[in-house]
């Protein structure tokens, strides 16, 4: 398992960035969405990480806590001391996959179901999440009308104007598979591919520790995170 906790969060740019000078007012809270809706605290965070105790930090990147940020930046905006809490909650999950930490809480092992879906249309399609991989049984709170714009999606989406399925420019168009070769590149450069590996790798012991079948796609673990 990886040492000195700190010492690897403090090579986050995010983290650097993030961390100036607080007083602790809580301003950040007061103005968070997810605060309002939650028990998510970014003050606490931010007080966590300052008192640079390795076992708070552990428990910390173990928690629900740092998966409930929505990175809206709100936080950005209104604090007085120019600390980014969302660039701190940034790097703490980067540092909770790094770790395998991720898959000690709830929230945290839902970055499977992320990755498969969001990560793996972006690499397929160039789109984060792409109108042809939607399975309307994932989205039962949107009703029926889910399936019927499936079904005619052709139709609507030409009144839209979109480029579906199409060769030019604009909303939906065919991304061609240089683009898609360059962000590939771009995943790899940047530790994402590295880190989409790890996520899989962690969430596969998991599933093994709760004897639930575990392959890829949508398999009964990612079932599993999906409906829980």
């Amino acid at each position: 398992m990886m040492k000195d906790l700190y010492k690897e969060l403090e090579k986050d740019v995010r983290y650097l960035e993030g961390l100036k000078s607080c007083f602790n007012c809580g301003v950040c809270t007061a103005i968070c969405p997810a605060a309002e809706v939650s028990d998510y605290d970014p003050r606490i965070v931010v007080n966590i990480v300052q008192q640079k105790d390795e076992a708070e930090l552990e428990k910390l990147l173990k928690s629900d806590t740092i998966w409930m940020c929505g990175e809206c930046l709100s936080c950005k905006t209104r604090c007085p001391r120019g600390n980014t809490p969302c660039y701190i909650i940034q790097a703490l999950r980067a540092l909770s996959i790094e770790t395998g930490f991720f898959i000690e809480s709830q929230q945290g092992r839902k970055q499977l179901a992320v990755k498969r879906i969001v990560g793996e249309h972006i690499l397929k399609y160039g789109y984060c999440v792409f109108i042809d991989e939607i399975d309307t049984e994932m989205y039962p709170e949107q009703g029926p009308i889910w399936d019927w714009l499936r079904q005619n999606k052709e139709s609507i989406l030409e009144r839209l104007g979109t480029s579906y399925n199409k060769e030019q420019s604009g909303t939906l168009r065919n991304i061609s598979q240089e683009s898609l070769n360059d962000l590939k590149k771009i995943f790899d450069e940047t530790g994402a591919t590295q880190r989409f590996e790890k996520i899989e790798k962690y969430s596969s012991g998991k599933a093994k520790e709760l004897n639930i079948e575990f392959n890829d796609g949508n398999d009964d673990y990612f079932k599993y995170l999906y409906n829980k």
